[in-house]
């Protein structure tokens, strides 16, 4: 999953000669999505920025769901970006620390769960 923060997805690409042939260089350094296509990075990039203009939830809400993705997702760069942004709404230590918690108990329910799909597939009782 890609995420980034709005700065993030204001990106602009130089084109420089070297040695004759010319090269995209890169601005700003995150993300490149190089290998997507224009189209579907517009695409993606409509999509992104709709699902963070005002709504029932408010943008705070949005950046704590936001940081449990990036977690879930291992996404370093979007678990920056949001963490920053979440702050920036006014988020609290508390409300960040819940949201890595809550993130947490999902995540040790998903290893619970695969590891019960597998035992009963495999008729495996170890402790029972």
């Amino acid at each position: 999953m890609l995420v980034f923060s709005e700065a993030m997805a204001e990106k602009t690409f130089s084109t420089e000669d070297v040695g004759g042939q010319k090269q995209a260089s890169e601005e700003k350094k995150w993300p490149s999505y190089r290998m997507v296509e224009a189209r579907m990075r517009k695409i993606y990039l409509r999509f992104y920025k709709e699902t963070y203009k005002s709504t029932d939830i408010d943008r705070k809400t949005k950046e704590l769901i936001a940081i449990a993705a990036s977690l879930g997702f291992s996404c370093q760069g979007c678990l920056e970006g949001h963490l920053k942004k979440a702050l920036e709404f006014g988020a609290t230590r508390q409300e960040i620390s819940e949201a890595i918690s809550i993130t947490m108990g999902v995540a040790a329910a998903g290893v619970v769960d695969q590891t019960d799909i597998v035992a009963e597939k495999l008729q495996l009782n170890h402790f029972e």
